[in-house]
C-alpha cells in the first residue's frame, strides 16, 4: 500500500486493507498492555509520512544543496540529514545503523559528505528544511490549535522512549527540543519512528534476516516489487543469492517471481509483531482517549502531505500492510 492508501483508504480507527496475504486483514494483541498493537502500528502509519518528508521536500533539497551536496538524487540529502544526529562517523557504523542499504552505497555518499559541512551546519540546515517544507506543507494549519495539541501528544511520547539499545533514537532524543509546534511534531515523529526503527533491526536480527535478505523477503510478501528496493544498491548477485537462501530455508518460492511462502508469511507477520511490540512503550504515556485523539489530529496534516504526491507512490517500508497477529 501506497502512503497515499494509508491516508485516503480509510477512516479513523479502522484496519487498512491490505494488498498482499501477508494475514494481514488486521491487527488484534497488546503491546505494553495498556494499547493494541493495531493502535501502535496505527500510529507510525500517520506519522512517518510527518518524518518522511525530509527527504522528498523540494526545500530540503535547497538547504541540502546550500551544504554543497549534489542534488541530482536523494541520496547525498538523505545520507547527510539523517546521519547528521550521530555526529562525524565512519561509514561502516551508518551501514550498520541504517541496515538495508548495501555497504559500498553507504560508504559512497558518506564519503561525498566527509569533507563539506559540519555536523552543526547540517542539524541547522535539517531543521530550517523542516521548518520550511512543513510551512509550504501545511499552510494556515501550521499554527493551528489542533496542530498544536498533536505535537503535544506526540512530544509526550517521544520524551518517554527509552533509548538504551536504540542508537538512532537516542542520537535524535538527545538534540535540543525546538519550540514551533509543527517543528516539534515532526522531532517527535523522527524519534519515535527511529525507535521504532532500531528495534525493527532487533526483530529482523531475531529472525536471522541479514540485511538483504530482509528486502527480498518484504518483497516477496507483498511491500512493493523488487524494482522498488533497487534504491538499497544491493547487486543482482547479491539479491539472487539472498533470494536462493530464502528458497532454502522454504520462506520463498523458487521460479522467476519468488512469492513468499505460508512459512514466509508467518515470519514478516512474526518480525512485523516484534516490531510493534517493541515499538508500544512511548504510547503508554498517553491515555486511551489522548491515543485515540491523536490520529484524529492528525489525519487533516497527514492528507495535506500526501495530496500533493510529494511521497513516492510506492515505498520499502510497507507502510500500509497490516497483520494479524491473533489473540
Amino acid at each position: 500500500m501506497t502512503y497515499e492508501e494509508v491516508a485516503g483508504s480509510r477512516g479513523v480507527g479502522e484496519s487498512t486493507p491490505s494488498t498482499s496475504s501477508a494475514r494481514s486483514t488486521g491487527t488484534t494483541g497488546a503491546g505494553d498492555g495498556t494499547h493494541g498493537l493495531g493502535t501502535v502500528r496505527q500510529l507510525w502509519q500517520y506519522l512517518e509520512p510527518v518524518h518522511a518528508i525530509l527527504y522528498y521536500a523540494p526545500e530540503c533539497y535547497e538547504e541540502a544543496a546550500g551544504l554543497g551536496h549534489a542534488t541530482d538524487e536523494r541520496w547525498p540529502m538523505y545520507f547527510a540529514f539523517r546521519a547528521a544526529p550521530l555526529g562525524t562517523v565512519p561509514a561502516p557504523l551508518v551501514t550498520a545503523l541504517f541496515y538495508s542499504f548495501a555497504p559500498p552505497m553507504v560508504e559512497r555518499y558518506v564519503a561525498a559528505g566527509a569533507g563539506g559541512a559540519s555536523t552543526a551546519d547540517t542539524l541547522a540546515a535539517r531543521a530550517v528544511a523542516v521548518d520550511r517544507a512543513l510551512r509550504s506543507l501545511l499552510g494556515e494549519r501550521t499554527g493551528s490549535p489542533d496542530l498544536a495539541a498533536a505535537a503535544e501528544l506526540a512530544r509526550r511520547a517521544a520524551e518517554t522512549a527509552v533509548t538504551a539499545g536504540r542508537p538512532m533514537a537516542a542520537a535524535n532524543a538527545a538534540l535540543p527540543w525546538p519550540e514551533e509546534p509543527h517543528a516539534v511534531l515532526w522531532h517527535a515523529a523522527t524519534i519515535l519512528r527511529e525507535h521504532r526503527g532500531d528495534g525493527h533491526i532487533a526483530a529482523l536480527k531475531a529472525h536471522h534476516l541479514d540485511p538483504v535478505e530482509s528486502l527480498v523477503l518484504h518483497s516477496g510478501a507483498g511491500a512493493a516489487p523488487a524494482e522498488v528496493f533497487e534504491s538499497r544498491q544491493w547487486s543482482p548477485e547479491q539479491w539472487s543469492a539472498a533470494r536462493a537462501r530464502l528458497v532454502a530455508r522454504g520462506l520463498l518460492t523458487e521460479g522467476a517471481i519468488a512469492t513468499a511462502t505460508e512459512a514466509g508469511l508467518a515470519v514478516r507477520t512474526s518480525v512485523e509483531r516484534l516490531t510493534d511490540e517493541l515499538a508500544a512503550a512511548p504510547w503508554a504515556a498517553l491515555s486511551p482517549q489522548e491515543v485515540s485523539r491523536l490520529p484524529e489530529l492528525l489525519l487533516p496534516p497527514l492528507l495535506d502531505i500526501v495530496g500533493t504526491g510529494l511521497l513516492p507512490a510506492q515505498s520499502t517500508l510497507g507502510i500500509g500492510m497490516t497483520y494479524d497477529y491473533g489473540n
